[in-house]
C-alpha cells in the first residue's frame, strides 16, 4: 500500500492505495485520523492524479474527480456511494434524497450509516449531504470541516448551516 499526505489549507489529508487505485482518504486533523501501517510505503507519485484534483478543488474550481478507486463495501454501501457522486459540486442533498434516489425510501438510517463509511471523503462528496431541514449533521472530519467545504464550493443551496448540532 502507498500513502501519501498532502498539505491543504484545511489541513492534512492522507491518501492512501495502489497502482489500481485509491482506497483511502481521509482528513487527519479530524476525529479519526487514518492511521499508517508500518509497512506502507510513502510515495506521492501513484497520487500525482489526485493531488492535481485537491489543488483544483481548493483553488475554489470544480474539478473533475475522474478517479480510479478500490473500493471495499457491501452492495449497499457502493450503491450509496455512487449516488453520491452524482450530487453536484455546489449543491447539496438530504439524506432522504439519497435514499430516495437509490430507490430505498425508507432507508434513511442505512444510508446515513453508508455515508459515514465512506472511505475516499471528498472524492465521494459525502460532505454534500446535509438534514432535511438544511441543517449540517456528521462528518468524520467534523461539522465545521464540512461547513468548510460547502462554503469552498459555494453551495449554492441557500440553507444557513446549524452547526449546534453533534457530530
Amino acid at each position: 500500500m502507498y500513502y501519501t499526505i498532502y498539505k491543504s489549507p484545511l489541513g492534512a489529508i492522507a491518501l492512501a492505495g495502489s497502482e489500481k487505485g485509491l482506497c483511502m482518504l481521509n482528513f487527519q486533523d479530524g476525529k479519526k485520523p487514518l492511521p499508517i501501517a508500518t509497512d506502507w510505503i510513502s510515495h506521492a507519485t501513484p497520487f500525482s492524479h489526485a493531488i492535481n484534483i485537491l489543488d483544483r478543488y481548493f483553488q475554489g474550481l470544480n474539478p473533475d474527480f475522474d478517479l480510479s478507486y478500490t473500493l471495499q463495501g457491501t452492495p449497499f454501501q457502493l450503491t450509496v456511494w455512487q449516488f453520491l457522486q452524482t450530487i453536484a459540486y455546489g449543491t447539496t442533498a438530504s439524506y432522504a434524497k439519497v435514499a430516495t434516489g437509490i430507490g430505498k425510501p425508507t432507508a434513511v438510517r442505512a444510508v446515513a450509516n453508508a455515508i459515514s463509511q465512506n472511505p475516499v471523503a471528498l472524492f465521494i462528496p459525502c460532505h454534500r449531504v446535509i438534514g432535511s431541514n438544511g441543517s449540517l449533521t456528521g462528518y468524520a472530519g467534523g461539522l465545521q470541516l464540512k461547513a468548510q467545504l460547502l462554503q469552498l464550493e459555494r453551495t449554492r443551496h441557500e440553507t444557513s448551516y446549524n452547526l449546534e448540532k453533534t457530530d
